[in-house]
């Protein structure tokens, strides 16, 4: 069950992720606007930086859900990292810049993917000791 739930949450965290990607490549207006920032010729390197950031987490969400998905013995050093680099995103951009939006998806979406992945790593040790 909890291979499971971790399964959806990394799904939907990739589509997240992505569409946040093609945001900042494709609709970099748009996408500045969601995060409060003009878009201008001050701001064009920063959506460009951004895109990049997005498409790296994204592949690492990826490899996450691939290595989950396939059961590589692997998967949980990546959902950790996912987990724990969101929990510090949202404390981060909440104490920053006080939106609690953020806090409340990204810190909830790794505190799930960490928990999740503890709950995957403590059933496969029971069941490997029986």
């Amino acid at each position: 069950m909890a291979r499971t739930l971790l399964l959806v949450v990394l799904f939907i965290a990739l589509l997240l992720e992505l569409v946040l990607t093609g945001g900042a490549f494709f609709a970099p207006v748009l996408t500045l606007t969601q995060f409060g920032v003009k878009y201008g010729p001050d701001t064009v390197f920063l959506t460009y930086i951004m895109g990049w950031l997005l498409g790296f987490v994204s592949l690492v969400a990826l490899v996450a859900l691939l290595q989950v998905w396939q059961r590589q013995r692997g998967y949980m050093a990546w959902c950790y990292l996912l987990g724990v680099w969101w929990i510090g995103i949202g404390i981060g951009i909440y104490y920053t810049f006080g939106k609690p939006d953020n806090l409340l998806l990204d810190s909830v979406k790794g505190l799930l993917i960490v928990v999740l992945t503890w709950r995957c790593q403590a059933t496969r040790v029971m069941a490997r000791r029986y």
